[in-house]
C-alpha cells in the first residue's frame, strides 16, 4: 500500500500539471482567470474536507460506528468524477467532429485513465473503503463520462466553453489531495530506503503519465 499510494500522488500530479491544465490552456482560455480558477478549487476542496471531517467528528463523538473513510477518498471521488465528465464532453465532441478523431481521442482517453484509476483505487483503500465498495464507488465515479457525452451531444456549445473551467476544477482536485493527503502520510516514513523507494514511485506515476499524454499528441 505505501508504494501504491507513492505511485497514486506522482500519477494524481501529472495529470494535474502534464495533462489537465496544459489542455484547459490550449483551448485559448485566459492564463489569469485559469489559475483564478485552481485556486478557487483549492479552497473549495479545503472546504469539502472539513466538511467531511466534521461529519467523521460529530459521528464519533455521538458514538456511531465510525465510516473508516478518511476525507481523501471522498475527495478523489468528487475529482475523479469531474475529471471523467470532462472526457466524457472530449470524447463525444470529436466523434461528432470526425469518427476517427472519436477514436483517437478515446484511446488517448483509456491510455491516460488505467495509470490515474489504479492510483485512485489505491487512495480509497488506503481511505478505508473495502476492495469491493472501492471498486463500486470508482465504477460510479467513471459513469459520469456517460453524462459528459450526453451534455456533449446535446448541448455541445454550452459544454465546450465550461471545458476549461471543468478542467482547472479537476486539476485543482488532484493537487489539493496529492499535496495536502497523500504526501503527509509518506512523510510518516523517514528512513532512507522508503525515501528512495517513495521517490522513484512518484516519479514512475508521473512518467505513466508523461507517456501517455504523448500519445494524445
Amino acid at each position: 500500500m505505501p508504494g501504491l499510494i507513492s505511485f497514486a500522488t506522482g500519477a494524481l500530479l501529472g495529470a494535474a500539471l502534464l495533462a489537465l491544465i496544459p489542455h484547459a490552456l490550449e483551448s485559448g482560455i485566459d492564463a489569469h482567470r485559469l489559475s483564478g480558477t485552481v485556486l478557487a478549487g483549492l479552497l473549495i476542496f479545503f472546504v469539502l474536507e472539513k466538511m467531511v471531517l466534521w461529519r467523521h467528528s460529530h459521528d464519533h463523538h455521538h458514538g456511531e460506528a465510525p465510516t473508516g473513510a478518511s476525507a481523501a477518498g471522498h475527495l478523489i471521488l468528487i475529482g475523479d468524477g469531474i475529471h471523467n465528465l470532462v472526457d466524457g464532453v472530449l470524447i463525444a465532441s470529436a466523434f461528432l467532429t470526425d469518427i476517427r478523431l472519436g477514436v483517437l481521442t478515446s484511446l488517448a482517453v483509456v491510455a491516460h485513465e488505467i495509470p490515474q484509476e489504479v492510483g485512485d483505487f489505491a487512495i480509497l483503500l488506503h481511505s478505508g473503503f473495502s476492495r469491493m465498495r472501492a471498486f463500486v464507488y470508482n465504477m460510479l465515479a467513471s459513469a459520469t463520462m456517460v453524462l459528459g457525452g450526453l451534455l456533449a451531444y446535446f448541448f455541445l456549445s454550452t459544454a465546450s466553453a465550461l471545458v476549461p473551467y471543468v478542467l482547472a476544477l479537476a486539476a485543482a482536485s488532484f493537487i489539493y489531495i496529492a499535496v495536502a493527503d497523500l504526501i503527509p502520510s509518506l512523510h510518516r516514513r523517514v528512513h532512507i530506503r522508503a525515501t528512495i523507494a517513495q521517490t522513484l514511485l512518484i516519479v514512475a506515476g508521473i512518467a505513466l503519465i508523461f507517456v501517455a499524454e504523448l500519445t494524445l499528441h
